[in-house]
């Protein structure tokens, strides 16, 4: 069988699908993913610091100028729009049949498609705090100081971004409610991440259910556990099925 056809019958069949996806799903979006030859890894920027130091906790407190003036230029993305995947993920759920979405993005493409139970291991570009006085904040204030260190306008604290640096710890809770939701799972779809960052790719070995599906352009270190393989556009990929169901 065709292995779109294959993918539509599992998801006709499922009463509790769980997606768990990576940079990949929005890079037909416009965001750059980190590790492909296109990745934000490989791009220049006016620093002599490499993306994974400038994206440090010890780097935030120590430079909070240059951490910004990075952030701002590669990671926030605010005129991206869902692509076919986002939407396809949104309608699922609205249909009974999608319980979660567990995702290493921050970029929010999933709730702009409309899907609700969005599990964000790595937290999110919209939400924001004082570090002083913990007021939060959207990305708006974050976007409003073109340059510079965000502060708060209450207390003059900085406002950090609500996103996991490398040196920190994924938010526990999240953590445990996607365990949860995948162990309950009897169809894992899994698009566009490369299953490399941990502990999050940890997270799918916690599958019980019938079937495992990958949809992803390049080959990763579960590709042996998987049912389905897919190796296209994630958003193409979902449009089209979209289309079949």
């Amino acid at each position: 069988m065709d292995p779109l056809q294959t993918l539509v019958s599992w998801i006709k069949d499922s009463g509790s699908i769980v997606f768990f996806g990576g940079a990949g799903t929005s890079t037909e979006s416009g965001i750059p993913d980190f590790r492909s030859a296109a990745g934000l890894y490989q791009t220049q920027h006016n620093s002599p610091y490499p993306p994974e130091v400038m994206l440090s906790r010890s780097f935030f407190m120590s430079s909070p100028d240059i951490f910004f003036d990075f952030y701002r230029s590669k990671m926030i993305h605010p005129e991206a729009k869902p692509n076919g995947a986002h939407q396809l993920l949104a309608q699922l759920e609205r249909d009974g049949k999608l319980k979660a979405v567990i995702t290493q993005n921050i970029d929010g493409l999933h709730q702009l498609a409309g899907s609700r139970r969005v599990l964000e291991l790595h937290g999110s570009i919209h939400r924001n705090h004082c570090m002083d006085c913990s007021r939060y904040y959207g990305l708006d204030q974050v976007l409003a100081s073109e340059a510079g260190v965000p502060r708060c306008p209450e207390c003059g604290g900085i406002i950090k971004p609500d996103v996991v640096l490398y040196e920190e710890e994924l938010d526990h809770d999240v953590l445990v409610e996607s365990v949860a939701a995948i162990a309950a799972a009897d169809l894992l779809i899994i698009g566009g991440t490369s299953l490399t960052v941990q502990p999050a790719a940890s997270l799918i070995t916690y599958f019980r259910g019938r079937h495992t599906v990958l949809l992803n352009g390049d080959p990763t270190p579960y590709d042996h556990q998987a049912d389905l393989i897919i190796t296209d556009r994630i958003g193409a990929v979902m449009g089209k099925i979209q289309e079949l169901l």
